[in-house]
């Protein structure tokens, strides 16, 4: 049984603009096994009365997306988030593949016994593919090669207090024996460090957003770069990638670094690119991440090395928590938990501040889910319309705007700093390996659907 999907709109690999095509899905596999360039709704949609055949007209169709930076947060703070919501709501914005991040539940994802009570959590509950990344903590060592051989797609560690009790950061010591017991493998490091060159920062108006900003400077993700190059170029099969770049100061040593062929990688956020550290009120924690939003002329930047391909990929690093814990009525930043919710914003967001810029529908494909793919390890399968390729399928209208409510929020804890904000592009109907998970036009987007998301 096959699933068509026809439109006069397709992104195909290695276009920037979309073209007519028509893809077929064998439902039995769920993977491509055609691409035929041409669209055929007009011949065919009144011969068919076949229920897997799509007619997406003049609406794209893009491959899904790949959020390779997600925190799920479940088992033991799914009060916070969870497989359920968390897999809706990365449906519902185009994402058929989520990678977990290993720190904000309980246990984390440091043993390979704490990542079966992870994925036997998920039961169920996935509406999109999930993997995940397993933890490199102090004094696990032993278990990295472990959790490859249970399936992590590679490793996140801390180089800052991570305020998390279960999953403390590492040191350079650390860092040394980790990477030592790992061979072509991912190190995922997020990039702040504390040392004695840090400039000392006062305490002075807990609400302040730039008291916040001055309290993270661009000196904490500098100095951990180039820590994390210097140990790329002592372990060079080991890729290093840089989680949720915000300081545009780190540019020119990434820069370098890459064209030494040092083996590094570097993501950023919808928030750094689509926010600057000016419009952000005083008290409004809703804002607070760390490393922390910067100004608008370091977002420019971020921009450029998106575009020259110093920066390779764009992620939503959503982490969200109980609104509770964002202090709203106090508004001090620095006790509010930090973290950003976005999961199923980053499309319209990419796409709304994209435009304005002159970026193509292909880079930001490009940026979403090719280099995303890659990273995890997947893009023999996933971020691209291919044949061999699982059947992950977006039909997108990019010209419908909306303005950001509640109601368009199907994550647990409907808090983000977008709300209120236009965007365009619209996801209407999302399919994961040919198989129809979400759609925009049932009551709710689900109803009547079942979750058939599997665990990579």
């Amino acid at each position: 049984m096959l699933l068509t999907v026809t439109s006069r709109n397709v992104l195909l690999p290695g276009f920037d603009l979309p073209r007519p095509a028509t893809i077929n899905v064998d439902l039995k596999t769920g993977k491509i096994i055609e691409v035929l360039l041409g669209y055929i709704g007009d011949e065919a949609c009144n011969k068919s009365r076949d229920l897997h055949f799509v007619d997406a007209g003049d609406k794209v169709i893009l491959p899904g997306l790949v959020d390779a930076h997600v925190h799920l947060e479940e088992p033991g703070n799914q009060d916070w988030e969870g497989f359920w919501t968390g897999t809706q709501a990365a449906a519902a914005g185009g994402v058929t593949t989520l990678i977990d991040m290993p720190a904000d539940s309980s246990p984390p994802t440091t043993t390979p016994r704490n990542l079966d009570i992870k994925r036997r959590s998920t039961w169920g509950q996935c509406w999109v593919d999930v993997g995940f990344w397993g933890g490199a903590i102090p004094q696990n060592q032993a278990e990295l090669g472990p959790l490859l051989s249970a399936g992590v797609r590679g490793f996140k560690c801390f180089l800052i207090d991570t305020g998390i009790e279960e999953f403390p950061c590492v040191s350079e010591s650390d860092l040394l024996t980790h990477m030592s017991h790992l061979q072509n493998s991912v190190m995922i490091f997020h990039a702040e460090m504390q040392n004695a060159s840090s400039p000392a920062r006062h305490r002075l108006n807990p609400r302040s957003y730039q008291e916040f900003l001055s309290s993270r400077p661009k000196e904490l993700e500098v100095d951990a770069i180039t820590l994390i190059i210097r140990l790329q170029a002592m372990y060079p099969s080991v890729i290093c990638h840089i989680a949720h770049l915000s300081a545009a100061a780190a540019l020119p040593i990434i820069r370098a670094a890459k064209d030494r062929g040092l083996k590094l990688s570097v993501e950023t956020c919808f928030h750094y690119l689509c926010l600057s550290a000016e419009d952000i009120p005083d008290g409004a924690t809703e804002y607070k991440c760390t490393p922390p939003i910067r100004k608008d002329s370091n977002r420019n930047l971020l921009w450029d090395a998106l575009v020259d391909g110093t920066i390779d990929c764009v992620v939503s690093d959503h982490s969200p928590c109980l609104i509770e814990m964002k202090g709203l009525e106090r508004g001090d930043f620095m006790e509010a938990w930090g973290g950003v919710s976005s999961l199923g914003l980053g499309l319209s967001l990419l796409w709304t501040e994209g435009k304005k810029r002159g970026i193509s529908l292909g880079q930001i494909i490009r940026w979403m889910s090719v280099k995303n793919a890659e990273l995890a390890g997947l893009s023999g399968t996933k971020g691209q319309l291919k044949v061999g390729h699982d059947g992950d399928l977006v039909i997108w209208d990019p010209e419908s705007e909306f303005k950001v409510s509640k109601e368009h929020l199907y994550f647990k804890n409907k808090l983000t700093p977008y709300e209120g904000m236009t965007l365009r592009g619209l996801v209407h109907k999302t399919f994961v390996r040919g198989r129809l998970a979400y759609d925009s036009a049932l009551q709710d987007g689900f109803t009547g659907l079942q979750p058939f998301g599997e665990l990579l």
